[in-house]
């Protein structure tokens, strides 16, 4: 027969046992909460997609420190509910832009910032063919997305394919612009393109200091595309 002393350790173990099943609960019952919470903020979080080649990319730069990478740093600093998506593939073309955008599509971007043409003109690619691939994926967007704000990067070449190709080649992003009338940065290189100290030896992609300038290039169409959601 056991005593009532003796039932006394068995007590105290069964009290410790509760509690600490209590407390597990309530912690397991506080992380569920918390990333609900996370999830919560997370899904309204609305979505700044950037598409592009290795300028949205960063190449030769952290990523962080690339214009997409200071968008989010801005838009965090403001503590504005969206996050930066960077869809940046360095050697893109418009092509290839126009093959892959369906995998950026799954969800929606409320701000979509289209970078591309570069390459196409360094390539001396058909004029005809950069612009109707840069008015195909404006049209694939809005198709999907028919309330999704669209930024054009307007983008400028040397002269090595001729002057007369490279005239034309400017002339490609105002035109598409106003057809389908979308916001247009006229140069996303502007202070940037052909300085040296600004951009890595290749003469090409901007350093870290040259990627801040393009941002805030970039930024005050952003801003005005943001305050108009």
């Amino acid at each position: 027969m056991i005593s009532h002393k003796n039932l006394i350790p068995f007590f105290f173990i069964a009290c410790l046992g509760f509690f600490a099943c209590n407390s597990e609960k309530k912690e397991t019952a506080e992380n569920v909460s918390e990333n609900v919470d996370s999830t919560a903020i997370q899904s309204e979080q609305k979505l700044i997609l950037f598409f592009g080649n290795s300028l949205t990319a960063g190449y030769g730069i952290d990523a962080d420190d690339a214009f997409a990478g200071l968008t989010q740093k801005r838009i965090d600093s403001l503590d504005l509910s969206y996050k930066v998506i960077n869809g940046g593939l360095s050697g893109e073309t418009t092509a290839g832009g126009l093959s892959r955008l369906d995998w950026f599509l799954e969800e929606k971007p409320e701000i979509f910032i289209l970078e591309l043409g570069g390459n196409d003109g360094l390539r001396g690619i058909a004029l005809s063919e950069t612009k109707s691939n840069l008015l195909k994926m404006i049209d694939k967007v809005r198709a999907k997305f028919p309330d999704t704000k669209i930024i054009l990067a307007g983008m400028q070449i040397p002269p090595n394919m001729g002057q007369d190709y490279s005239n034309e080649f400017k002339e490609i992003y105002p035109a598409v612009a106003q057809e389908k009338n979308v916001i247009l940065i006229p140069f996303l290189l502007e202070k940037v393109g052909g300085i040296p100290e600004l951009n890595l030896p290749d003469g090409i992609h901007p350093t870290e200091e040259g990627h801040q300038l393009v941002f805030e290039t970039i930024w005050p169409f952003l801003e005005s595309a943001i305050s108009g959601s």
